[in-house]
């Protein structure tokens, strides 16, 4: 494969706000609700996100930098009717309505993973690569990112004979989309065409689709067919495969949760599709390559909790230069013994799954997320990544001086009474200033207008 050609597997991940904090905001979220009020640390989370990264970037990977939303998003308080000086805005939230100021101050988008869906242009019809911005309607908190993201997607890949941005899809319950935490691309390298695989909770339409009935189910089987349209995704290549609704309602609000891909991998639990073997069946089917490797973990080696308490799925899955696939997991797989025995016997079996690599993600992990929430996954070619904003690409230079940044801005606790402190809000809009700079961002957020 000549280097014109040669294609590869860009993370963006998310880097973790200034704001970050423990609101039990998620729904459906086990780790989030369980953690509610605890005292964060959101400049631990930070750097602990960059140490990740740069290990990323040191095995040869490419990886990317997807910054952080403006928090607290002032403009939605003053829509909710807290009017006045930023600080007069603070204040009477506060007082008024402390639940609407968390809301407001969230992080939430530090996953971005539920950023956004991206097709690449192996995959659609024009031969470009399609960005749709998740419209995220399930949650309020997370309800106010999806025209911040798209401004720092435009930012990020600015190329408009290259990349396409779709406007997320209208924002209401029929169309509940969130974002690449539901999608797959399957493929025998990143360089060839893929099937893509939406996964859906529930239908708005299709009153023989049964959902989930504790838990809501965040994607609708709507919202996949239209972005799989938008991406001018060929029949041939996308296929809509439903969750399994028990898991859902077990705290598996996300396909990621459950099940990840990665080139010509699936790796699965057995209960994460809904009748899975048929399930299996139509994915093996309509694989467009040569050779598809499904993993798939019974229920009696690492139960549905296991699975959600470990995040063992929500690890990102990865290949290396040399051929060789690995598992980046949390800490806590080693923890829960189920997993830490299933993922020894894994890469000893006849897998392409070889390696494996743990990471301290606690503060991510505490609010419900794991190392594939974190990233966005965007396959490009050579050609392709010389068109993106290399400001937002990772290198020692950048590592260094995102570490001095987040060392500079952040604060080592957050507690609901400090989200009632205004000043709050200008050191995060002052580090957010710095970091457009650094990032080569122009001007993403509202405030900066």
């Amino acid at each position: 494969m000549s280097e014109q050609t040669q294609s590869f597997e860009v993370n963006f991940d998310g880097l973790v706000g200034p704001t970050h904090n423990y609101a039990g905001l998620s729904y459906g979220n086990v780790a989030s609700l369980n953690n509610a009020e605890a005292i964060s640390n959101p400049k631990q989370a930070a750097l602990q996100g960059l140490v990740k990264m740069k290990a990323m970037h040191d095995m040869g990977l490419k990886q990317g930098i997807f910054a952080p939303h403006a928090r607290p998003d002032i403009n939605a308080l003053r829509r909710l009717g807290f009017n006045g000086t930023d600080s007069q805005v603070i204040n009477k939230a506060a007082k008024e309505s402390p639940v609407l100021l968390r809301t407001c101050y969230s992080a939430s988008a530090m996953w971005t993973a539920n950023a956004a869906t991206v097709s690449p242009s192996q995959d659609t019809a024009d031969k470009k690569v399609h960005f749709t911005s998740a419209n995220l309607n399930n949650k309020f908190h997370r309800s106010l990112e999806p025209v911040t993201t798209s401004n720092l997607l435009k930012a990020m890949f600015n190329d408009e004979n290259t990349f396409v941005h779709h406007t997320h899809l209208p924002d209401q319950p029929f169309f509940g989309d969130e974002g690449a935490a539901n999608h797959t691309r399957l493929c025998d390298d990143h360089g060839s065409k893929g099937l893509e695989v939406f996964v859906y909770g529930a239908s708005s339409l299709n009153t023989q689709i049964t959902g989930p009935t504790k838990y809501p189910a965040r994607q609708t089987l709507e919202a996949s067919e239209a972005v799989a349209r938008l991406h001018q995704i060929p029949q041939e290549q996308r296929i809509f495969i439903q969750q399994n609704p028990d898991v859902i309602d077990q705290g598996v609000f996300h396909n990621d949760v459950i099940a990840v891909g990665n080139a010509n991998v699936l790796f699965c639990h057995e209960q994460a599709f809904l009748n899975q073997a048929d399930a299996l069946t139509r994915i093996r089917q309509a694989y467009v390559g040569e050779k598809l490797h499904i993993v798939e973990v019974p229920t009696h080696a690492v139960g549905v909790q296991d699975a959600v308490t470990s995040y063992l799925f929500n690890s990102q899955l990865v290949s290396l230069a040399d051929g060789s696939m690995m598992l980046v997991a949390p800490e806590e797989c080693i923890k829960n013994s189920k997993v830490a025995n299933y993922i020894e016997f894994m890469l000893s079996a006849n897998n392409p799954i070889n390696t494996v690599k743990f990471f301290d993600l606690r503060q991510s992990m505490q609010n419900g997320g794991g190392p594939a929430c974190l990233r966005l996954r965007v396959a490009l070619t050579q050609n392709e990544l010389g068109k993106v904003n290399q400001d937002t690409l990772m290198s020692d230079e950048k590592f260094v001086l995102l570490n001095a940044w987040v060392e500079k801005h952040y604060r080592d606790q957050l507690t609901d009474s400090d989200l009632a402190d205004p000043q709050l809000l200008t050191e995060t809009y002052t580090a957010l200033d710095e970091l457009t700079q650094i990032l080569s961002l122009g001007s993403v957020y509202e405030f900066q207008r």
